[in-house]
């Protein structure tokens, strides 16, 4: 009887032992290469440059089964830059995605934290510069967040499951101070991916992003602002749709990003006009068009070209519409499974680029380029490895 007892208890230790299986793990990736950008003060500038594609980084990342289908999941992602060791997402150590939550095979997942917005995960992945291309290839001033210039703090948010290839989600991102609609922000988004065929649409909304350094939006730990824009209001909308035949994969997108009374944080020509004033509202409707050809397992390349219109409208009047012309070419090569190696080059033609402040220096549209462009014209170049562990 008693060594039955025994076996009794030594099973049911081992099944609670299975029952709380738990992982860890340890993952990042390093992105750096030689760049080279045209029109940087009148002359061209070489410098080393670190996750223009993809940001280098380094994480932890972990889940523990906690039985019916329910996992306990958390992730602390930090960005740093290559070349200087400095932390990037303006010094935070964790500035990349710091969450946790819990997982239903049934339900989805609900997680509270630093996180993507919606527009990050279920539109950008349609754009050249969200799946393939990186930053270079971005849209003027990563002005859709597509490039994910900012994540949002204080975060819930909801991720489905996998419903026969559509999955939705949204999010709330609290202020977190005493003035609960200062720096708040919500966001929803839905994608459809079946066979060759992926749609996807999503919405964003922040209400006086880098207002302070608690909210959704926030200056950093180095002073500096999280997302490219202050406004007194940010919406961003769109919707895109890649579909593939054999090796060819092709993609469309249309994303509008409209500022209300933008103060400006990173291109100060934008926020204001010598001849219109202070800008009331700006807004980028941003076309794109991409294509990606896979020419076996280990060499892809791809090309896109972005349309965008900026609408600038004064306290004393509205102004032309700066026209941005975008191309772009990427060619990748796997030298492993965890590492490859790519060139890629971007131009960028700015029409009617003086009409808003009559300097034209909005040309400098490219978040990745070394500096404002002397003329309406800019070159980038960028030959670089990429290893992921």
């Amino acid at each position: 009887m008693r060594k039955w007892l025994v076996v009794a208890s030594m099973s049911g230790l081992v099944s609670g032992v299975a029952h709380a299986q738990s992982s860890v793990t340890l993952f990042g990736l390093i992105d750096e290469g030689l760049n080279y950008t045209n029109n940087v003060g009148g002359k061209s500038l070489y410098a080393l440059s670190s996750g223009d594609v993809q940001g280098s980084r380094w994480g932890l990342k972990g889940t523990e089964d906690l039985g019916g289908g329910l996992s306990a999941i958390f992730r602390l992602e930090s960005g740093f830059d290559l070349n200087s060791g400095k932390m990037n997402q303006q010094g935070r150590e964790f500035g990349r995605q710091a969450y946790v939550g819990v997982a239903s095979t049934r339900y989805g997942s609900l997680t509270f934290g630093r996180q993507y917005d919606s527009v990050t995960d279920y539109l950008g992945s349609l754009t050249a510069n969200g799946s393939w291309g990186g930053g270079m290839f971005s849209h003027p001033y990563d002005n859709d967040n597509t490039d994910d210039t900012f994540r949002l703090n204080n975060a819930v948010k909801y991720s489905s499951i996998d419903y026969s290839g559509f999955t939705f989600g949204g999010m709330y991102a609290f202020s977190n101070g005493t003035a609960f609609g200062q720096n708040r922000a919500f966001s929803a988004g839905a994608q459809y991916a079946n066979g060759p065929l992926t749609l996807a649409a999503a919405y964003l909304d922040i209400d006086n992003p880098n207002a302070d350094s608690v909210g959704a939006v926030s200056i950093g730990p180095n002073g500096n602002p999280d997302g490219s824009w202050s406004a007194q209001r940010q919406r961003i909308w769109g919707a895109g749709i890649n579909y593939a035949f054999g090796a060819t994969t092709l993609g469309f997108s249309f994303i509008r990003t409209d500022l209300e009374r933008p103060t400006d944080t990173q291109y100060a020509n934008l926020a204001a006009s010598p001849v219109l004033g202070p800008a009331s509202s700006i807004r980028f409707d941003n076309f794109e068009v991409n294509a990606k050809y896979q020419f076996g397992p280990a060499f892809y390349v791809g090309g896109m070209y972005t349309y965008t219109q900026m609408t600038f409208d004064g306290t004393t009047g509205r102004g032309g519409k700066p026209k941005y012309h975008q191309f772009g070419l990427m060619a990748d090569y796997n030298l492993s499974k965890r590492t490859d190696v790519y060139a890629q080059a971007a131009y960028v033609l700015v029409a009617n680029a003086a009409s808003v402040d009559g300097t034209g220096l909005e040309v400098a549209s490219n978040p990745d380029a070394a500096g404002p462009a002397s003329t309406s014209r800019q070159v980038m170049a960028r030959i670089a490895i990429r290893h992921k562990f």
